[in-house]
């Protein structure tokens, strides 16, 4: 992969990262706002206790993708990056343009999926 076409998914990598960043921190202060609400009524307390487990559960799914871009933009470091970790093809821009973390290429993770990789 040319320097310009790496130095575009570094970007958009980043930019990503950022947004998943400000968006953990957000998550996890709304989640210790509904800890400080001092209600008593039960209905209330049971509505903050469901927001806190939605809250936790986004986190978690935002915290696995942050992963899958960090690991990403290691393989940039690494010039690992655009190439399939599994069959060591070059991946299809069309799909680094929509998946630009993406770990496989489209015939590899289809397996990963059905656990054949």
């Amino acid at each position: 992969m040319d320097k310009k076409r790496l130095e575009y998914y570094k970007k958009k990598l980043v930019t990503r990262r950022e947004e998943l960043m400000r968006g953990i921190a957000r998550t996890q202060q709304e989640g210790r706002e509904a800890d400080e609400d001092p209600t008593v009524d039960l209905a209330d307390k049971a509505a903050n206790s469901y927001t806190k487990e939605f809250l936790f559960g986004q986190t978690h799914n935002d915290r696995a993708l942050l992963q899958l871009v960090e690991d990403a933009l290691t393989r940039v470091r690494d010039n690992g990056f655009g190439e399939c970790v599994s069959c060591h093809e070059e991946l299809q821009q069309k799909r680094l343009e929509a998946v630009p973390w993406t770990r496989y290429c489209i015939t590899c993770q289809e397996k990963k999926e059905k656990g054949q990789l």
